[in-house]
């Protein structure tokens, strides 16, 4: 086997070299799941380019020595820097008539919960809320969406729920006055999601990769969209494991377009285009879907 490279790749503002690379792709891979091929070498210097000159360092050597100091801030930083945050309104739009015809069926066990991983800056969790407004006559349904993402930045701007024109230039005008609102004194053009919306919505920091996940479920449906593909093979499957003690034996698992679960066919059971349930083998390991849930 043999050991990266110190050549530098020329005619950059930082000492760079393909061992800082590989040391940064472990640091990634052991922190959060995050698995980098040799292709994103380009894409992680100038991500990280950025926090070497708001840290007033001169190479990545130094920069990889700051973050092994264990030093918090940078590290979230680090995080927030290589995670890659594309979404919109109504992304992949044939989920969410699936999510709405499901929780017609299972409405009677209130409240509805259900969980959007990889939030980003949350058109993803709002549209789910849109749905469960749509599927109940009501801006107050008995749904709480809990709203994740290892980002702290993207969540911030995911629980302010301001957008500006160009996120929301797709959407219908009956959409944008039924679901948002103009910003007081805000720029031309920025609109704010409803605060009925909002309440709907918990958004949290969590890492897929920690030992342990401060959720409490059931949920009668996850959304894990484009999320996955960032992960090895093994990796997807530990956390695919850990999902279904979270989720009813009848919830619907909603994955990416470009996403498979087949390696885990023993977890989850496709049931239509990217949209997974509990196989039958591992449904013991769920919350049973007769029992109703009541929050203490």
């Amino acid at each position: 086997m043999s050991l990266p490279s110190e050549r530098e790749v020329p005619a950059r503002e930082f000492h760079f070299t393909e061992q800082d690379f590989h040391r940064i792709r472990k640091l990634i891979y052991d922190h959060a799941g995050i698995s980098l091929s040799d292709s994103k070498m380009d894409m992680v210097y100038s991500r990280l380019g950025r926090r070497l000159r708001a840290t007033g360092l001169n190479s990545f050597r130094e920069y990889l020595a700051l973050l092994e100091k264990n030093d918090r801030p940078e590290w979230e930083a680090f995080v927030n820097a290589l995670t890659t945050n594309l979404t919109s309104f109504f992304r992949e739009p044939h989920h969410f008539p699936i999510l709405a015809e499901h929780i017609r069926k299972t409405r009677h066990r209130q409240p509805i919960q259900l969980w959007c991983n990889a939030a980003s800056t949350g058109e993803e969790p709002y549209t789910m809320a849109m749905t469960m407004v749509d599927v109940f006559g009501t801006y107050t349904p008995p749904v709480h969406i809990l709203a994740t993402d290892l980002d702290t930045h993207v969540l911030k701007t995911a629980q302010a729920g301001v957008y500006t024109a160009d996120r929301i230039e797709k959407l219908s005008r009956e959409t944008l006055q039924r679901f948002f609102v103009e910003v007081p004194g805000g720029t031309s053009g920025q609109v704010q999601v409803r605060q009925e919306l909002r309440n709907m919505i918990t958004f949290r920091q969590l890492n897929l990769l920690d030992a342990n996940w401060p959720i409490r479920g059931p949920f009668d449906a996850i959304f894990c969209r484009n999320v996955m593909i960032y992960f090895d093979k093994p990796t997807q499957y530990k956390i695919l494991q850990k999902l279904i003690p979270v989720m009813r034996s009848d919830a619907l698992l909603f994955a990416g377009h470009s996403e498979s679960f087949q390696h885990a066919a023993d977890l989850f059971h496709i049931q239509g285009r990217t949209v997974y349930t509990v196989a039958e083998k591992a449904r013991h390991l769920a919350v049973p879907a007769v029992a109703d849930y009541m929050r203490p």
